[in-house]
């Protein structure tokens, strides 16, 4: 005659029973391979999780784990990339190598914010230098060209006197190479407005970086 099982012990009779269903539901990777060795898991196009020592070719690029005897995940091997895939990941780590370079140049070679502004305002002058420099020479051309001009308007065409030569070629040449000369200047100019912009932005950024690596120091 069998002895009544007491109420208390029928949740736990129930859970270790659905504890093992759910194991042999899942088989061990091992059960599908070699005894001992090491399995793959991955999923195929329908979401179905496969187990086996060999990836079939057309799973052979995805995203898969490798499993030991046990069925315990040990390694990860991630999916192919493709190549533009692979040509931002490159660039990824090109800018983060690059960032990590600068941040050590920012932490070794100031002691303070008020380095940085010291050499902004030193390259700052000189840009300044450099453009006053530059203006200076564009109002240089721009009295040459007008005496040039001026002795344009004595021959043809410019001239009304019916007795006028024509402009001599080397006038003419120095007219083009003067109007010339200052459209350069000119652009030369600009770029120098942007160079200052641009220094200004890069330094404004390295002070806001440089705080906030000592920021991350002193926690």
């Amino acid at each position: 005659m069998f002895s009544r099982t007491p109420r208390l012990f029928w949740p736990v009779l129930l859970a270790t029973a659905l504890s093992a269903a759910g194991a042999h539901a899942a088989p061990s990777p091992s059960s599908s391979g070699k005894k001992g060795g090491v399995a793959y898991k991955w999923v195929d196009e329908q979401g179905v999780v496969h187990y086996g020592d060999n990836i079939p070719p057309q799973y052979a690029q995805q995203d898969r784990a490798v499993m030991n005897s046990q069925g315990v995940e040990v390694g990860h091997i991630a999916a192919a990339l493709t190549a533009e895939q692979a040509a931002a990941e490159a660039r990824k780590k090109a800018e983060a190598l690059k960032q990590r370079q600068h941040d050590s140049f920012l932490v070794t070679t100031y002691t303070s914010v008020a380095d940085i502004e010291a050499l902004r305002d030193v390259r700052l002058d000189q840009l300044q230098g450099q453009r006053a420099a530059a203006e200076s020479y564009v109002e240089s051309l721009r009295s040459r060209l007008g005496a040039l001009q001026a002795r344009a308007l004595t021959f043809q065409p410019y001239s009304t006197s019916s007795g006028a030569r024509r402009m001599p070629d080397d006038l003419a040449e120095n007219l083009v190479r003067t109007v010339s000369e200052m459209r350069q200047q000119a652009a030369a100019l600009a770029a120098k407005g942007d160079e200052e912009k641009t220094l200004r932005a890069q330094f404004d950024a390295d002070i806001q970086r440089y705080r906030e690596l000592h920021t991350i120091h002193d926690q």
